[in-house]
C-alpha cells in the first residue's frame, strides 16, 4: 500500500509539474501576479509529493519489500540499515527518483527564497517546471522505481559491494545536487532571454545558485574521489574514468560561470557569455547523466544498460540544450553590448581564466566523446587514458595557475600592477625558492622531475602565495579588529580561500603522483616489509565475520616511525548473497603521506601483498575542502546582502 501512494504521488507529481509549466505562460501577460501565485504554489505541491514518493521508496527498502523489483535487485535482509538506506540511490530507478526530488527542491526553494516576485521569477518557475515534466515522464514511463513483483521473493540479490560504503551514502545526493542546482542558472538564463534585458539584475539573482550548485558539486567530486582511492584498492585518486570526466566538465563550465556571473553583475559586462555558459553548464550536467545511464560507458560508475532509457534521456539532453541555444540565438542582439574594459583589469583577468576553463572542458569533452563517437560509426574502439588528459591539462594549468592571483588584485575596469609589483616580486621568488628547496630535497630520493613538473610545482605555490597576499590586502581595512577574528566579513575570505584551495590540490596531486613508492612482495609469517623508510611486519591472516559478509584479514605492525607498535589491517571480503569479493584498503593517514596497503592473492605458503606510499596526498582533498568552504563564505555574503 506505501508503495501505491509513492506511485501515486509521481503520477500527481508530473500532473503539478505540467500545470506549473504551462499554466502561467497563458497567465503570463494578462494576469501576472495569478501566473507567479500558480507557479510557486505548484513548485510547492511538486516539491511535497515527490518527497512523499521518495519517502515511500525508502520506506520499502527499510521494511525489505522485496515485492517492489527495484528493492529485490539492490538490497538484502542481512544488509547493515545504512546501507540500506543507502541502497534507495544505489541503482538507476533510485537514483533518478533522487534526481527528480532535487529538481523540485531546488524549485521550491526558489519560490520560497526569491527576494523579487515578478514576471522573471514566474519564468525561472516555468523553466523548473518543464524539467520537472521531462525527468517525471521519463521516471514514470521508463524507470517506475515502484514496479511490483508477483510472486515476491523471499530475499533481494543485495546492493553491489563496493557501494556498500558510508562515502556513497553521501556522494550522489552531493554530487546531484551539484548537477541539477545548474538547472537553476539554465532557468536563469532562459528567463533572462525571454524578458526585458535589465541591466544584467539577472546576474545577481543567479549568483547565489550557481555557488550553491558549485560547492555541492565540488565536494561530491572530492568526496567520489576519495571514495575511488581507499575503496577500490588501485591506489589512486583519480583514473580519468569518462563518467569521472562527465562530473569534471559542469565543474570546469560552472567555475567559468562563476566567475563570468560576477563580471556580469558588477560591471554589466560578459553578459552575453555568461548566459552561453549558463545554457552549456547545465547541457553538460545532462550529458553526464546520458553518458552514466544509457549503456553506452561500462564503469564502475555507470547505473543502467537499457538502450531505450539512454534514447529518451537523450531526448531530454538535446531537447533542452536545442530550447536554449536556440533562444540564446534568436534573443541575443537584445542584450546591450559589453562595456569596454582595459585588458589588465579584473574584468580581463577572469575573461582570460575564462578562456582557460573552456579550453580545459573542450579537451576533456573531446576524449571522453570520441572514443564513443568512433565506436558508435563501426570504425574501432580506442581509448583516450591519462596520458592525453595529463599532456593537455598541464600546459593549461600552467598560465592559468599564473594568472589566477592577479585577478582579485586589481580595479575593476582599469587595473594597475606597478602598486603591487613589490608584493608581487615577493611572492613570485618564494614560489621558485621553495620550488628549488623541494626540487633538491626530493631528487635525492626519486631522482630529477621534468620541467613541466618543475614548472607544475613553482605556479601552485605562486597561486598558493598570491592567494595569501589576496587575504592579505582584504583584511588590511579590518586590522584593528584582527583580535575579534570571527567578527570579520565573510567576503574576505572567500576568494582568497577557494584559490588557495585549488593552490594545495595541485601540490598533493604533483606530490603524490611524482613521489609516490610502490612495493608488491608475496610475504610469509613474521616476513619484513620496507617502502619509504617504514618498516612494516607482515604477522599473517585471520578470517573474520561481517554483518553480511566474510573476509579474510591480514596484520600488519609498525616496527618504526611515529607509528611504531600499531597495526593496520587490509581485508578482501566476500559477499555470500551477492556472490562477489571487494578489496578493503587499510591506510594510515597522515597529513604528510599515507601508506596504503591490499592484501591479494595466495602464492603458495605466502600472501601478495601491494603497499604504497602517497606522500601529501592528503592535500588533495584538503584543497577541495578549502575551495568548498570559500564558495560557503561567498554564499554566506550574498545571502546576508539579499
Amino acid at each position: 500500500m506505501i508503495a501505491e501512494l509513492g506511485h501515486f504521488a509521481l503520477v500527481m507529481a508530473l500532473v503539478v509539474a505540467t500545470l506549473q509549466a504551462i499554466a502561467p505562460l497563458y497567465l503570463a501577460r494578462t494576469a501576472p501576479d495569478t501566473a507567479l501565485a500558480i507557479a510557486m504554489r505548484a513548485s510547492f505541491i511538486q516539491f511535497a509529493l515527490v518527497l512523499l514518493a521518495f519517502a515511500a521508496l525508502t520506506y520499502g527498502f527499510v521494511r525489505s519489500d522485496f515485492s517492489l523489483a527495484v528493492v529485490f535487485a539492490n538490497s538484502h535482509i542481512a544488509k547493515p540499515l545504512i546501507y540500506k538506506i543507502a541502497g534507495v540511490w544505489g541503482n538507476h530507478e533510485g537514483s533518478m527518483l533522487l534526481w527528480v526530488l532535487i529538481v523540485a527542491a531546488y524549485g521550491a526553494a526558489y519560490a520560497r527564497f526569491t527576494d523579487i516576485k515578478d514576471g522573471f521569477a514566474a519564468r525561472v518557475l516555468i523553466v523548473q517546471g518543464w524539467l520537472g515534466v521531462a525527468f517525471l515522464a521519463f521516471l514514470l514511463f521508463t524507470s517506475n522505481p515502484f514496479a511490483r513483483l508477483l510472486p515476491a521473493p523471499f530475499s533481494g540479490q543485495g546492493l553491489t559491494p563496493i557501494l556498500q560504503d558510508p562515502a556513497l551514502a553521501a556522494h550522489p545526493p552531493l554530487l546531484y545536487a551539484g548537477y541539477v542546482g545548474f538547472s537553476m542558472a539554465y532557468a536563469f538564463a532562459l528567463a533572462a532571454l525571454t524578458g526585458a534585458d535589465d541591466g544584467g539584475n539577472w546576474a545577481r539573482r543567479m549568483r547565489p545558485w550557481i555557488l550553491t550548485a558549485w560547492i555541492f558539486l565540488t565536494l561530491g567530486i572530492a568526496l567520489g574521489s576519495y571514495w575511488a582511492y581507499y575503496e577500490l584498492g588501485w591506489g589512486g585518486f583519480w583514473f580519468w574514468d569518462p563518467v569521472e570526466n562527465a562530473s569534471l566538465m559542469p565543474w570546469l563550465a560552472g567555475t567559468a560561470l562563476l566567475h563570468s556571473a560576477l563580471v556580469a553583475e558588477k560591471r554589466d559586462t560578459l553578459k552575453r557569455w555568461t548566459l552561453l555558459l549558463a545554457i552549456i553548464t547545465f547541457a553538460l550536467s545532462l550529458s553526464g547523466t546520458f553518458l552514466v545511464r544509457s549503456g553506452v560507458l561500462t564503469s564502475v560508475h555507470a547505473f543502467a544498460n537499457d538502450p531505450e532509457r539512454g534514447l529518451f534521456i537523450l531526448a531530454i539532453l538535446g531537447g533542452f540544450s536545442l530550447v536554449g541555444f536556440i533562444l540564446y540565438g534568436l534573443r541575443l542582439p537584445r542584450f546591450a553590448a559589453d562595456k569596454p574594459f582595459q585588458p589588465v583589469s579584473r574584468e580581463g583577468l577572469l575573461l582570460v581564466n575564462n578562456i582557460f576553463l573552456a579550453t580545459a572542458t573542450v579537451t576533456v569533452f573531446l576524449g571522453t566523446i570520441y572514443p564513443l563517437i568512433l565506436d558508435a560509426l563501426g570504425m574501432g574502439k580506442i581509448s583516450v587514458g591519462a596520458p592525453y588528459f595529463n599532456a593537455v591539462f598541464a600546459p593549461l594549468t600552467i598560465p592559468f595557475a599564473l594568472l589566477l592571483p592577479l585577478g582579485p588584485l586589481l580595479n575593476w575596469r582599469e587595473g594597475r600592477l606597478k602598486p603591487l609589483q613589490n608584493s608581487l616580486a615577493l611572492a613570485a621568488g618564494l614560489a621558485v625558492l621553495v620550488t628549488c628547496g623541494i626540487m633538491l630535497t626530493r631528487s635525492v630520493a626519486h631522482g630529477g622531475s621534468s620541467l613541466m613538473i618543475i614548472a607544475l610545482f613553482a605556479v601552485a605555490l605562486w597561486l598558493l602565495f598570491g592567494a595569501s597576499l589576496d587575504l592579505a590586502q582584504r583584511l588590511a581595512p579590518y586590522r584593528s579588529r584582527l583580535t575579534q577574528f570571527w567578527r570579520l566579513p565573510a567576503s574576505a575570505f572567500s576568494a582568497p580561500l577557494a584559490h588557495a584551495g585549488l593552490a594545495v590540490m595541485l601540490l598533493g596531486i604533483l606530490a603524490a603522483t611524482q613521489w609516490r613508492e610502490e612495493i608488491v612482495v608475496a610475504a610469509a609469517p613474521n616476513q619484513q616489509i620496507d617502502i619509504a623508510g617504514i618498516a612494516l611486519r607482515y604477522d599473517g591472516l585471520r578470517e573474520i565475520d561481517g554483518p553480511n559478509y566474510r573476509a579474510e584479514q591480514a596484520r600488519l605492525t609498525y616496527l618504526t616511525g611515529r607509528h611504531q607498535g600499531t597495526h593496520i589491517f587490509p581485508e578482501r571480503r566476500f559477499y555470500e548473497a551477492e556472490r562477489a569479493q571487494t578489496t578493503e584498503a587499510a591506510i594510515t593517514t597522515d597529513l604528510t603521506g599515507h601508506l596504503y596497503a591490499v592484501v591479494g592473492e595466495t602464492s603458495g605458503d605466502k600472501r601478495v601483498l601491494r603497499v604504497w606510499y602517497h606522500p601529501y596526498v592528503a592535500f588533495i582533498w584538503l584543497g577541495a575542502l578549502l575551495m568548498a568552504l570559500g564558495g560557503s563564505f561567498a554564499l554566506v555574503t550574498r545571502l546576508k546582502r539579499a
